[in-house]
């Protein structure tokens, strides 16, 4: 089979999304739109993508860390059939040629496959769509005998061709050989003073080409984006899906509605999501988690059994089987909890290992420290780990018991079931079994006067 090139339209200025942000950098489920429509040419096994790109140029170069692909600039935006021409140089005349669209986010690799996959030099693909209202869009003409015959924009349609609801898509597939051959025969002699790729159909129903003629399976997939309405229509299409998607895997959603995933959601059986949780990255969910109302976790393990309560964010983390963390904490990267830990109300870790069945349960920073098993570290303690140069880690043990309020200097060791005295602060190692208390001895003064205002 011919290698499959793929070229995406990105050059236009999206004047309508009122923005300085070229508009196929707005994001749909926290990745640009762009994006999206390059991550399926990949996954169609294409040998080569083309981006067009112009309004903007730079910054969309910049926002694309993408080095499979090639940039082509179109200077000055003349149409659609313009804009494709500008990718000929880059296109083996023997190569299959999909071209694509960086403000149509959401066409589904399944929907472009069969189309790709089944062109030749004697076939050209088309996906067009049946819409009720098909104002804006251009016209799928056909002969009696179903055939398609030619693509008319509205603006030059006749009023019975306007009562037409089948519209082009803008997506076709044909050959780089036919592209080099009719490209340079385009004309712009139309109401829009542009090169209308659409005029390839007939100029393939002309040179006796078939025209296959596929449609996607929601509409939704090929609507492209306009203005912010239109991104948040499509945002909110996408997520449901998702949301679809995970009940259908085993997941109970509070509110399907109120669900954001902006990477990849993998999960087990058995798990609760309340609402309003946000999911970036790559995120793993095992069996039996529940997860509570208003967390946002981003590229992080969360192990069997455990639990998320309300408004906790944890970027970066391994979260170990039957843990239990929040609410309202803060497990920041590099924190690796095991199996049964806990880590409560408004406590942050950061590059923080925890052993089994130990527990931060309050209001305190842990960070650049190790902790053995069934460590207790009591509220409002923190590890002093930047001396304002360099970083430096806290060593504890196992079994040690940590009273509140208590400051850890770095770099400190805390041996095996040591004790820390609350309001300690600690500057020196402690050894096996021993209690620590470095804190300024209580003076109590009697008949002493508060101070009364004049």
């Amino acid at each position: 089979m011919n290698p499959l090139h793929v070229v995406i339209l990105a050059a236009g200025q999206g004047s309508r999304m009122k923005s300085a942000l070229p508009k196929v950098l707005h994001s749909i489920a926290g990745r640009p739109m762009l994006h999206h429509v390059i991550a399926t040419a990949k996954r169609l096994g294409a040998e080569k993508i083309h981006a067009v790109i112009g309004h903007g140029a730079e910054k969309v170069r910049e926002a694309t860390d993408e080095s499979t692909v090639n940039w082509v600039m179109q200077s000055e935006q003349l149409g659609t059939g313009h804009a494709v021409a500008q990718a000929l140089p880059d296109l083996p005349d023997h190569a299959r040629v999909l071209v694509l669209y960086g403000d149509v986010p959401l066409i589904r690799q399944e929907t472009l496959a069969p189309m790709v996959n089944e062109l030749d030099e004697q076939t050209l693909g088309l996906l067009t769509v049946t819409l009720d209202d098909p104002s804006g869009y251009g016209r799928i003409v056909r002969n009696e005998m179903g055939q398609v015959t030619e693509i008319v924009e509205q603006k030059d349609a006749n009023d019975i061709q306007q009562a037409i609801q089948e519209v082009n898509t803008g997506i076709l597939a044909v050959s780089a050989k036919h592209l080099k051959t009719w490209l340079p025969e385009l004309s712009n002699a139309n109401a829009q003073g542009e090169y209308y790729l659409t005029d390839i159909i007939a100029m393939s129903v002309a040179n006796d080409l078939k025209v296959s003629v596929s449609q996607p399976a929601n509409e939704f997939e090929v609507q492209g984006v306009n203005n912010r309405l239109q991104l948040a229509e499509l945002e909110r299409w996408f997520q449901r899906n998702e949301a679809n998607r995970l009940m259908t895997e085993g997941a109970t959603l509070a509110d399907p509605s109120r669900l954001d995933v902006r990477g990849e959601l993998i999960i087990g059986n058995d798990i609760f999501i309340d609402i309003n949780s946000v999911f970036e990255g790559r995120v793993e969910l095992g069996s039996n988690v529940a997860i509570g109302p208003g967390c946002v976790i981003k590229d992080a393990r969360i192990g069997a059994g455990a639990t998320i309560k309300a408004h906790s964010v944890i970027e970066g983390a391994i979260v170990g089987e039957n843990a239990e963390i929040g609410p309202f904490a803060r497990l920041r990267p590099g924190t690796e909890l095991a199996s049964g830990t806990k880590v409560g109300n408004f406590v942050e870790t950061k590059k923080a290992v925890v052993g089994e069945g130990s527990k931060i349960n309050h209001l305190s920073y842990v960070g650049d420290a190790s902790l053995g098993r069934n460590v207790n570290v009591g509220a409002g303690t923190i590890t002093c780990n930047y001396d304002g140069v360099n970083k430096h880690r806290t060593v504890i043990g196992d079994g040690v018991f940590v009273g509140s309020n208590t400051a850890l200097v770095a770099p400190v060791e805390l041996a095996r079931d040591a004790t820390i005295g609350a309001g300690s602060t600690i500057t020196r190692n402690v050894a096996d079994g021993e209690l620590a208390v470095a804190r300024g001895r209580q003076k109590n003064i009697s008949g002493w006067e508060r101070p009364a205002k004049d």
